[in-house]
This record gives structure tokens, C-alpha cells and sequence, in this order.
């Protein structure tokens, strides 16, 4: 086993790339191991039953299984750019975003799978979160106020993939300060950073060191 926590990722997942993000620009180092979900590793089940990607083993053994405690894991190996926020604010919007939004934004993406209601029902639905950045994103650069946090790095990607699921849409659509946000976080070096592209993770492969001081 490596000597450094191994993170069990994959490249395109929302959560998984939240806690790339956050170890990324912790400086912390890890051994990345890209997982293709349709062949999930036999180390990756043993570590984590329910093989859902991201999954960080600690050099003791100690195995973090939930992206936000991941996230939370780096910053407090380092957080140089003060991410680190525990308010009850914080806490809700995350939650608005992974129990709420997340749910409407599958249906929207993949609406073929959910006929009951159209594409743009599904999209409406979850614009009620949307709505809400651009309230708080047009008096204040960030989520969280003057500089970026937790929020900000955990709702990101999922506001991402709603941005691409119909980008002709979403050009017009009255979210122009999510949009300023959303492009700020593309442009970063931490997303270009953390979006590397990595072959699948084998066996007796060498380790691949996933850090910000690797110089990638």
C-alpha cells in the first residue's frame, strides 16, 4: 500500500471532483487512482462496499467515504485560501444542493429515463436553487461572501453540469451572475488542475501523485 492516502476517483463525477479540488488546493498529496465505474477495482470495493467514487484510504487505514468529509479532511491538512467554513448557512446551502437540487438536475440531464415530465419541467424545478446563487452571487462575489469557501467548491461542479446540459439555454438564461461565478471557477487553476487527465487505475501500476506541488 502507499505510503499516502489513496483517493479512489473519477474524473467527470460532481463529487468526486469537489474533493479533488479541495485536496488540490490543500497542497496535500495523494496517490490517485482513476476508477472506470462500469469495472470498479477489486481494492476500491474491498476499501468501500458501496464503491462509490470519491473514496480517500488514509495511510492507517482510516477510510473517508463521503465527498464533504473528504473536503473537510484537506483543509484541515492545509487551507491556504481560507475554503474552511462551518456555518449553519453554509451547511444549508450544501444541503440545498445535494438534496434538493442534485435530484432535479439527474432528471434534467437524463429527462429520457424520467417521461413523466419534460425536460424543461425538470429544469424549472431545479432553477429554484440557480435563482438563489444569483440572489446571493449579485451582491457578493462568492457564496459565501467576499472570498470563496466550502460552498462555493461543493456546489461548483453540480452547477456545472446544469450549465452544460443545454449550453444555448443557458447563455440567455437570467443567471448572469452564476454565470460570471461559473466561468471564474472554470478559468481557476484548480479546476484546470484537478481535471488532468489520468489513465485507469491498474493493479501494478505505478502510483500516480496527485498534487498542486507536483507541478501539474
Amino acid at each position: 500500500m502507499s505510503s499516502l492516502p489513496i483517493l479512489y476517483s473519477f474524473r467527470r463525477c460532481p463529487y468526486a471532483m469537489r474533493a479533488r479540488m479541495a485536496i488540490w488546493a490543500s497542497g496535500t498529496a495523494v496517490s490517485l487512482r482513476e476508477v472506470v465505474l462500469r469495472n470498479k477495482p477489486a481494492a476500491l470495493i474491498n476499501a468501500s462496499p458501496k464503491a462509490t467514487v470519491p473514496v480517500l484510504v488514509l495511510s492507517n487505514g482510516t477510510v473517508i467515504e463521503e465527498s464533504l468529509a473528504i473536503i473537510d479532511w484537506a483543509l484541515e491538512q492545509n487551507d491556504p485560501n481560507s475554503w474552511a467554513d462551518a456555518s449553519p448557512e453554509t451547511a444549508a446551502l450544501i444541503n440545498a444542493c445535494d438534496e434538493g437540487f442534485k435530484g432535479w438536475l439527474d432528471k434534467y440531464k437524463y429527462a429520457d429515463r424520467h417521461p413523466e415530465q419534460s425536460a424543461v419541467y425538470y429544469r424549472e424545478q431545479a432553477e429554484g436553487f440557480i435563482a438563489d446563487l444569483e440572489q446571493r452571487l449579485s451582491v457578493q462575489r462568492w457564496l459565501g461572501g467576499e472570498q470563496g469557501t466550502r460552498a462555493d467548491v461543493a456546489v461548483f461542479p453540480f452547477v456545472r453540469q446544469f450549465a452544460g446540459v443545454d449550453p444555448t439555454w443557458w447563455l440567455d438564461a437570467p443567471y448572469p451572475a452564476v454565470r460570471t461565478w461559473l466561468n471564474d471557477w472554470l478559468a481557476s487553476d484548480t479546476f484546470t488542475g484537478v481535471m488532468a487527465k489520468y489513465s485507469p487505475w491498474q493493479p501494478d501500476a505505478p502510483d500516480v501523485i496527485f498534487a498542486k506541488s507536483s507541478g501539474r
